[in-house]
């Protein structure tokens, strides 16, 4: 926050200081909790796919989540220079466009589409799956019941894009249910379950640990929101923006890696195995270390509105990315019209009914089940971490910057090992194709529609129009 300057004619700034001051703790607490709930989501189902891509091997869980954590610290690092690069949103769009041409923006633009429509998929199915691990009965129902939720949730965009206090409210709220659960499992747990964590895997340890932890990187998703979303504080200056999305970046590193490594830590020490096909590994956790109560309901009901407040997000987000892509009278686009028309809320209901249809089809093809669908999220999201990386490390080459090139050079192959691995699993080579499908046909149509300018900006003008 800039310092207040000197006092002129009175003691007006004095009074209007001590109001600046909450009324900016406020706008970074809406802000920030809001834009990190895709990514403290994530850790509904990031620690059990981990689990489940190691067959259910607990002695080797927290070495894998160890890994996942320090690849999102790196990412994380990226992303704290691109805010410093541009404060005024835009991501690794932005960067793709500045570092090897204006063409280049549609990569991480397609892949931003991609991890859209999976965003939706994934936490709706997840919050399907904590509502039948709250009452088991609902089981039968998990196709029907993930249906009508992203129906509901696709629904309330007709309302606009507003709800950024509550979504920050439904964020905090499952952080702190995280943390109650936490401090009685670690101090007088109700009980716990009954997988062994082997000592002798009969296989390398190390071998599975790097095959396993690239599927749980689906906790790396959403890490690149604060550096978009700062497009949307027209109200601040660059450097106040700065001081948000870093703020915002350091918070997210702290809360999802602390949590991350928390809930594994006791998955371990209460021998929480893989779960029932009508629970989750984190339900399990909680019903371990809390029993049947209060306690553990709050838990649940907590992730599942976080995982329905992520899905309402992309709602969001991928409908407003549609409209900017659409363009305006003013600004021809490369998108039909028809998917930026807007009703009274400014929703882009096309385009809303486009991200409905495409998540619907994920779901179904997933069968409502989070972890069929994990496998397909940790690809095109990384496609944008590597576009990114692969950027900064060119803007530090030419500053003459050694030291930040080596270090984003050794993150970019980091993810790029990642995404190799998650693509030599056979089908998440779907994610990239989609990816490159989508980037191709938005490059040939900006080819056709003449290259009209500013198109690294794009992704910047959406953000800003939703927060408008």
């Amino acid at each position: 926050m800039n310092a207040p300057g000197p006092a002129r004619s009175g003691a007006t700034p004095a009074r209007s200081a001590p109001r600046a001051g909450p009324r900016r703790s406020v706008l970074f607490f809406a802000f920030a909790f809001a834009v990190i709930a895709d990514p403290v989501s994530s850790v509904a189902y990031a620690i059990e796919a981990a689990l489940r891509a190691l067959h259910g091997d607990l002695a080797l869980l927290l070495p894998t989540m160890a890994v996942v954590v320090g690849l999102v610290l790196l990412v994380t690092a990226n992303y704290w220079q691109l805010v410093r690069r541009f404060p005024k949103g835009g991501g690794a769009a932005a960067a793709a466009g500045r570092a090897f041409g204006p063409g280049w923006t549609f990569l991480p633009i397609g892949a931003l589409v991609v991890d859209f429509v999976l965003t939706i998929g994934v936490s709706i199915s997840a919050a399907s799956s904590a509502a039948i691990a709250l009452a088991g009965g609902l089981g039968p129902l998990r196709i029907p019941l993930a249906l009508v939720l992203v129906v509901a949730v696709a629904g309330l965009t007709w309302f606009g894009h507003g709800g950024r206090l509550l979504f920050a409210g439904m964020t905090s709220v499952f952080v702190l249910a995280a943390l109650a659960v936490l401090g009685v499992g670690f101090s007088s747990p109700h009980g716990g379950g009954h997988a062994p964590a082997s000592t002798d895997p009969g296989h390398s340890g190390t071998l599975a640990v790097v095959l396993a932890f690239p599927v749980a990187m689906a906790l790396a998703t959403g890490i690149e929101a604060p550096s978009t979303a700062i497009a949307q504080l027209g109200q601040l200056d660059d450097t106040s923006r700065r001081r948000f999305g870093r703020g915002t970046l350091a918070l997210l590193l702290v809360i999802v890696g602390g949590l991350t490594l928390a809930l594994t830590v006791l998955s371990v020490q209460l021998h929480v195995g893989l779960p029932r096909a009508d629970s989750t590994q984190i339900a399990d956790i909680a019903h371990a270390a809390a029993g049947p109560g209060w306690l553990y309901g709050t838990f649940q009901v907590t992730s599942g509105l976080l995982l329905l407040a992520a899905a309402s997000s992309s709602f969001q987000a991928g409908p407003g990315l549609m409209k900017a892509l659409a363009g305006t009278r003013a600004r021809p686009g490369v998108l039909p019209p028809v998917l930026g028309r807007v009703n009274r809320h400014h929703t882009p209901y096309w385009s809303v009914v486009l991200y409905l249809v495409a998540a619907a089809a994920v779901i179904l093809a997933g069968g409502g089940h989070e972890q069929r669908l994990v496998l397909f999220y940790a690809v095109a999201v990384f496609v944008s971490f590597l576009i990114g990386l692969l950027a900064m490390t060119r803007f530090a080459h030419a500053e003459r910057k050694p030291a930040l090139t080596v270090s984003n050079a050794v993150a970019a192959l980091a993810v790029a090992f990642t995404l190799l691995v998650n693509l030599l699993r056979g089908w998440p080579i779907l994610s990239l194709a989609a990816t490159l499908l989508i980037a191709g046909a938005l490059h040939l149509r900006w080819t056709r529609a003449g290259r009209p300018s500013g198109i690294e900006d794009l992704e910047s003008r959406a953000e800003a129009e939703r927060g408008g």
